[in-house]
């Protein structure tokens, strides 16, 4: 992993978390135990601080940054989807923020809500707990029901799982030529998309 220290600030990984080896951290970067980091995820810390607290996560291609003096924080169990950009801003308990959502400066994300795909957190908002907040500008739609909320939770227990996964078996190798014959496949419990589920319950 491409880590980076500014002024003699370090970035530090708990043991027990797992960040890509294409990630990059810079400076005052936190990242606590059984958290995950995707590929190409970008935690920069040479202006504000980046704190993400147990089990929390950041996926492929994220961008974490933030102004002087102001910190970015995931709290515990809190889920970031891939490719979206957070600055200086606050995830709390448990909250996931979506595929491609922007959270901006001194917004704060409640515990167990969660932010729809693409949509844009303005500067300042709060989201309140337990409630879904979409589009562009981001608005609160709805309060989130105790099945879309464990929904998410067993999501982010899948990451947490996958960060002991990569910490003892992925590693680097030279790709196949072509698949192999009896090719193995992954064996891993079922995780449906929130979509999925809710047919499910029709």
């Amino acid at each position: 992993m491409p880590a980076y220290s500014i002024e003699g600030v370090i970035p530090v990984v708990d043991p027990t978390a797992f960040v890509h080896p294409s990630a990059v951290l810079i400076g005052d970067v936190i990242v606590g135990p059984d958290c995950y980091i995707g590929p190409c995820a970008v935690l920069r810390g040479d202006f504000g601080r980046i704190v993400m607290q147990r089990g929390s996560n950041v996926q492929d291609t994220c961008v974490l940054h933030g102004f002087p003096s102001a910190d970015t924080v995931l709290e515990e169990n809190a889920h970031i989807g891939h490719g979206a950009v957070l600055h200086s801003c606050i995830i709390r308990q448990n909250a996931l923020v979506g595929m491609n959502a922007v959270v901006m400066d001194e917004a704060e994300i409640g515990t167990e809500a969660i932010v729809a795909a693409s949509a844009f957190v303005r500067a300042g908002m709060k989201v309140p707990e337990r409630s879904l907040v979409a589009g562009v500008p981001a608005k609160v739609i709805r309060p989130l029901s105790d099945e879309e909320i464990a929904w998410k939770s067993t999501g982010t227990a899948s990451y947490q799982q996958l960060t002991k996964r990569c910490l003892s078996s992925m590693e680097e190798v030279i790709p196949l030529n072509a698949p192999e014959e009896h090719r193995p496949t992954l064996q891993l419990q079922s995780v449906l998309p929130l979509i999925a589920t809710k047919r499910e319950q029709q």
